[in-house]
């Protein structure tokens, strides 16, 4: 182990937020704080607080696990269970073809072993079924993104922009809980002289600070977007000139949203006109203004084309790709935004790169040493992969993800792991999904190797190796490896995860997301890097058209072949005490301020209108449910149901409901309920509070069990991101008496 402090960052959300771990007496580590890293500035919430405690042997896996005749989970060798690994996934290709074969990835994800895992399943089983549960957060803000911008980066400019500008509309999204030390943003926007809208049908934490709260009817966002697009074309608060100049497709944008007059959004959501006409104005009035969305328009049925409708009053108001304004998307998984850029994507290859594109193919089998022709094509997205199990899918790998308790519907898809032939799941702990699998992998955590992953902004960062990992454990790419070769491939799975990211940096040269000018010695030097990146060897190289300008309202520029524009000024936070370049292309901070990533720079309107969600309540079903997260835990709850401090802060499921639903069914605080969906039934504590709407209940997804919120979700799917509708679905609310 290390013996003085080593400067890394959280394994958790997408914030990445910069710690450094020190040795602790016991042989660990401890977490003291990183004041130096832009982003959080030294602050951690309880869960970055206490990351160390999963480390421990008494609550992780450190012996691989084999399923033995009697059907229990018993130690074993490596040996044996990689040979079991092998030999079930090659017995699945050899009876069922390639396709029999799945790989499910996952979001926490270094962007080393989510660029091997993709090749993997390509060039090692040739299966196209691969998907990743980062499908399940960010997947329509990505496609919304994707269309209108010919990009898609989460943040295309900094957080540190937040409290500069003059307005943010926050859509469905709690930051106060999901990415504490990131609220100091919306707090300093305030202090400045800035407003916050807060779009949520609760009253969140968030919420709380914000000066106006917008409570819409779960599903209804994209109803409330274009309400508001209609007002701003009625007031005559459109930028014309910026419309004319940056955009196309206008006329058929605003005719749609001209045929959602206010009233009618009202009876819709349940927001007044007057507030309508506030969020407006509060929204036009600054020079600068920003709209972000999360999981909450983002989750359903009709996701992109509602993350469209914000971007539309982004762009109707010229506040797109200039500076201090724009459209932004808050990801959620620590490497949720680098685990969708190299490969572990049903339809994409390296770098963004898409895999039904020719050269894209040429250029990536080329680095792979393969013919184009033997990469298969796209596969199912997560969901449908995870429906597919047992029947067109008869072998998975899994790596990272615990869909037992994360996915819609999920007693159906629990169901469908059990109808496998065969499943291994490599992870740190026995997670609900890794209890079903025939072979458990135990593998390294981050504290005890070394890599990339990519923050909600886009800043590439260097995670470092800290300590060793316990005797028994391998990490991911050793575990690539190994099956690879038994699989009949000895080479091109290197272990190093510096050699790793050298291949990566080669198959993302010249694509959207490129990695091509990042080396780890320079996310050594730098507090992160933020792609596209395109040379090492500084704006001057020829070889890739980049050229310096200056401009007088932000600094120095780079302009990459791209036409984006990022600053080189010494508050963009790109590396080094002061944020200048210190060597090489300096990365792109700030995306679109010259152009869009379009062929002719110019962005896309998307002409929405809006449609109800996939399930709407009825006689049997009368009563919304939606859900969500809460601060003391994380996602599946996998790794932060093992430590003893956030379990006391939240140590179970809840049923967040208004005192008028409460007082129909006769529920008193604390007493169970039942929520019954089409899909199943869950049962948890209730919470009474007027902090939610009258139709509506909250429910978290972090435990399984009796009170899994997914047994009820609705895995209605996005026709463009299949991302599914876990926001709004149908319920009935029973007490449970005893």
């Amino acid at each position: 182990m290390e013996t003085s402090a080593t400067p890394t960052h959280c394994p958790y959300c997408a914030l990445q937020c910069g710690m450094n771990l020190t040795p602790a007496p016991d042989g660990g580590v401890e977490v003291t704080e990183r004041a130096d890293f832009p982003v959080n500035r030294g602050a951690l919430c309880g869960k970055g607080r206490t990351a160390p405690a999963v480390l421990s042997s008494r609550v992780r896996l450190t012996s691989p696990l084999v399923r033995s005749r009697d059907g229990a989970l018993r130690p074993a060798g490596w040996g044996e269970a990689l040979e079991r690994v092998a030999e079930g996934l090659a017995r699945a290709r050899v009876a069922h073809g390639p396709d029999a074969c799945g790989v499910f990835g996952g979001g926490g994800l270094t962007n080393e072993k989510a660029y091997a895992l993709g090749k993997f399943a390509r060039i090692v089983l040739g299966t196209s079924q691969i998907d990743y549960n980062g499908r399940f957060c960010m997947s329509s803000a990505a496609a919304a993104g994707n269309a209108a911008f010919g990009l898609d980066r989460g943040l295309p400019f900094p957080l540190e922009d937040v409290p500069r500008t003059g307005c943010v509309i926050l859509v469905g999204a709690n930051p106060a809980e999901t990415m504490p030390p990131s609220l100091r943003y919306f707090t300093e926007l305030r202090e400045n002289g800035g407003t916050l809208i807060v779009v949520d049908p609760r009253r969140t934490k968030t919420a709380e600070q914000a000066d106006l709260h917008l409570a819409p009817r779960p599903g209804t966002d994209l109803a409330l977007a274009l309400g508001l697009l209609h007002l701003v074309v009625a007031e005559g608060r459109t930028d014309e000139d910026y419309i004319r100049r940056r955009t196309t497709g206008w006329e058929e944008a605003r005719a749609a949203a001209m045929a959602h007059w206010p009233e009618y959004v009202e009876r819709i959501t349940g927001v007044s006109v007057p507030q309508l006409r506030q969020a407006v104005r509060m929204f036009c009035e600054p020079e600068s203004a920003m709209v972000l969305t999360a999981r909450g328009p983002e989750q359903q049925s009709k996701g992109t084309d509602t993350v469209g409708a914000w971007i539309n009053l982004c762009l109707a108001t010229g506040r797109a790709g200039r500076p201090l304004s724009g459209y932004g998307c808050l990801t959620g998984q620590g490497n949720g935004q680098g685990g969708r850029e190299h490969g572990q994507k049903a339809d994409q290859l390296p770098g963004y790169r898409k895999l039904t594109d020719p050269e894209a193919r040429r250029h990536v089998a080329e680095v792979w040493g393969v013919d184009p022709d033997s990469l298969p094509g796209p596969g199912r997205s997560a969901y449908e992969l995870l429906d597919a199990l047992g029947t067109d899918v008869r072998a998975l790998l899994l790596m990272g993800s615990n869909p037992v308790v994360s996915a819609p519907r999920a007693a159906h898809v629990e169901e469908r792991l059990r109808s496998l032939d065969f499943l291994a799941v490599s992870d740190v702990v026995l997670s609900e999904t890794a209890a079903l699998a025939d072979v458990v992998l135990p593998v390294a955590q981050w504290a005890e190797e070394t890599g990339t992953t990519t923050s909600l902004e886009g800043r590439v960062l260097l995670r470092r190796r800290a300590l060793a990992p316990p005797a028994g454990v391998r990490t991911d790419l050793e575990v690539l490896h190994e099956l690879a070769g038994r699989l009949g491939v000895e080479k091109g799975f290197p272990t190093d995860p510096e050699e790793v990211f050298d291949e990566l940096r080669r198959a993302t040269a010249g694509a959207p997301a490129d990695y091509s000018g990042i080396t780890y010695r320079r996310l050594a030097e730098q507090n992160g890097i933020f792609w596209p990146c395109p040379s090492e060897n500084g704006p001057a190289d020829s070889t890739t058209g980049t050229r310096t300008e200056a401009r007088p309202e932000t600094g120095t520029g780079t302009r990459t072949e791209a036409g984006t524009r990022t600053d080189a000024s010494t508050n963009t936070g790109t590396g080094g005490s002061t944020g200048t370049r210190t060597g090489g292309h300096p990365g792109t901070p700030r995306l679109f301020l010259d152009r869009f990533a379009t062929g002719d720079g110019r962005a896309r309107f998307a002409p929405v209108s809006y449609r109800a969600a996939a399930e709407e309540p009825d006689e049997e079903y009368p009563v919304l449910l939606t859900t969500g997260r809460v601060v003391a835990q994380y996602q599946s709850g996998a790794q932060t149901r093992r430590v003893d401090e956030l379990n006391a802060a939240a140590p179970g499921p809840f049923v967040e409901l208004h005192p008028r639903l409460a007082a129909r069914l006769g529920a008193a605080e604390g007493d169970p309920l039942a929520v019954v969906s089409r899909r199943g039934r869950a049962v948890a504590p209730a919470r009474i509070t007027t902090a939610i709407r009258p139709d509506t209940v909250f429910m978290p997804f972090h435990w399984p069990g009796e009170g899994r919120a997914n047994t009820l979700t609705n895995p209605a799917l996005d026709p463009t991101s299949r991302m599914p509708e876990f926001k709004v679905c149908a319920v009935r609310l029973e007490v449970v008496r005893p």
